[in-house]
């Protein structure tokens, strides 16, 4: 059942993806990018409820109460595609910071663009630390939440950690309040795995880190404060027997 749920899961997430895809064509003649970051929203609260219905994954957001108001850089762990479209529930004015590449995908590419994403070129780093600057600064600028993963890619559960310099120069340029994001997705949407495991993902928003510290003491308690409070998650969620 597993295998067959998981595929279920996979069928309607290209679909649905594919879908709001056509949908946004002519949306995205329309001045602004309120509407296109709506349909992310869509995107996400339907393969939610796709993981709930078909797979018997749910979500639990912890500490929510803890989000500042306001512009904001948000450091999130990275395990899995999850976060990439569940995100969009706890902030709804979201500017990723994404790979280039992802640009000159068709239609998807477009939307990014048209929803002033943040493209980096890892290629390039001291041009790419220049680029996402300028792009996180007009984000913040106008309220929005510019969206990190520190890693800068998905790392396994048992993975250790390999934090980028990028956050922290962010962090330094922003003069924001940075709200650590722990989770462990996973355990249940593996990196690179064909299987949706039911359970529950834990996601948890940490104390945030207000702006003023210095790059290094700021670099330091961000990877103490996710990669302590990601190890909880996952030693709970094995605790009960759930994820792989």
């Amino acid at each position: 059942m597993l295998h067959l749920r998981s595929l279920v899961f996979n069928v309607f997430f290209y679909l649905w993806t594919g879908l709001l895809l056509l949908v946004l064509i002519p949306i995205m003649l329309l001045p602004g990018d309120r509407l296109v970051l709506g349909i992310g929203l869509l995107w996400g609260r339907g393969n939610l409820w796709a993981l709930r219905v078909i797979c018997d994954m749910t979500v639990e957001w912890r500490g929510m109460e803890k989000i500042p108001d306001g512009p904001l850089l948000v450091a999130a762990k990275h395990q899995s595609a999850w976060e990439t479209f569940a995100f969009f529930e706890p902030f709804r004015r979201p500017a990723y910071v994404y790979k280039r590449q992802l640009a000159y995908v068709p239609l998807f590419g477009w939307a990014v663009w048209k929803a002033r994403q943040i493209p980096v070129d890892r290629g390039r780093k001291g041009e790419a630390l220049a680029s996402i600057t300028v792009g996180a600064r007009k984000a913040a600028a106008i309220g929005r939440q510019v969206m990190i993963f520190p890693e800068g890619t998905r790392r396994p559960v048992a993975a250790p950690p390999d934090y980028k310099y990028g956050v922290a120069h962010l962090y330094r340029a922003l003069g924001v309040p940075c709200q650590p994001v722990a989770l462990n997705s996973g355990m249940f949407w593996a990196r690179k795995s064909f299987l949706r495991h039911p359970g529950t993902v834990l996601v948890e928003f940490l104390d945030p880190i207000p702006p003023g510290l210095s790059p290094v003491a700021f670099a330091e308690r961000l990877e103490a404060d996710i990669e302590g409070a990601t190890n909880r998650l996952i030693a709970e969620s094995r605790a009960k027997g759930e994820g792989e």
